[in-house]
């Protein structure tokens, strides 16, 4: 199993930060207009940013993917384990994609359409922009690949 660039570890960390600082933000404002607890807002807040640098490095170590000859094999999950094969003959389209904090850190992620509901898309974070672009291309190779076995 490939594992991902370990900066993205980073990205989950900065966005644990802004979780929390939003969490502290909305707590203070619940202390002024319902008279919470003045001390809620930093301790809910430092709550999130002391859980959120283990959660990172967890979830870390426990992402995974792998490209075999049929299908695209994924692992991930700290408190619930999830495993994801998805045939290259039901990859619809692949995107590369990079938010602003991605973009920061130099990092990008592949996004894998697949056959079928709403909702029915991967989304493999942390590969370096290269990384994620060769990804994207040897997904849709191999999706045209499987769709013409298929075919016949």
């Amino acid at each position: 199993m490939k594992q991902l660039h370990p900066r993205i570890q980073f990205v989950w960390v900065l966005r644990s930060a802004i979780f929390a600082a939003v969490l502290g933000a909305g707590l203070f404002a619940g202390h002024l207009v319902f008279d919470l607890p003045v001390w809620l807002a930093p301790a809910a807040a430092g709550l999130v940013v002391v859980l959120g640098l283990p959660f990172a490095r967890l979830r870390y170590l426990k992402w995974g993917y792998e490209m075999r000859e049929d299908a695209l094999y994924l692992e991930r999950g700290v408190l619930t384990e999830v495993r994801t094969v998805i045939p290259y003959v039901r990859i619809q389209h692949v995107d590369s994609r990079r938010n602003p904090i991605e973009r920061a850190v130099g990092l990008a992620s592949t996004v894998v359409y697949t056959a079928g509901s709403r909702g029915s898309d991967v989304r493999i974070p942390g590969l370096t922009d290269a990384g994620a672009t060769d990804l994207r291309e040897r997904l849709k190779e191999l999706a045209i690949l499987a769709g013409e076995e298929d075919a016949v």
